[in-house]
This record gives C-alpha cells, structure tokens and sequence, in this order.
C-alpha cells in the first residue's frame, strides 16, 4: 500500500489540505496527528535588524565573507 504525506489544517470541525492533493472522492483515509510548527511571522521591526544586517556586510565591501568562516568559530 502506497502512502502520501501532506499537510492539513483542522478548521471548523473540518480538516482541510493545505496543497492540492490527488485522491479519489470519498477515500477513506487514517489521520495520524504529527504538529508541526507554525511558520515564524516577521513585523517591520525584525525585518529592519535583517536589512541593517545585510546592509553592513554589503558596505563592508568584502566580497567573499565564506572564505573567513573558520575564523569566527569557537
């Protein structure tokens, strides 16, 4: 027997795909309960602290921060 996984989310007493799935009307399927976690929702403010982030390395004007890695580890 062949499995799929997809997700779902329980909304209304109904679970709901949350991608197009490919199955037969009226399919009997067994739900087993797996959570996974929520995506992480970013404000304005978090993408600020990114971009200035992004920005110092940009004005830095280093163009290949990579080949410094080992120097920044413990």
């Amino acid at each position: 027997m062949k499995s799929s996984e997809f997700r779902v989310v329980y909304e209304n007493g109904v679970f709901r795909p949350l991608e197009r799935v490919s199955l037969p009307e009226h399919k009997v399927l067994v739900l087993v309960e797996k959570s996974v976690p929520e995506d992480p929702q970013f404000d304005e403010d978090d993408q600020s602290e990114i971009l200035a982030v992004l920005g110092e390395r940009f004005a830095s004007g280093e163009t290949d921060v990579a080949a410094r890695h080992n120097e920044h580890q413990p």
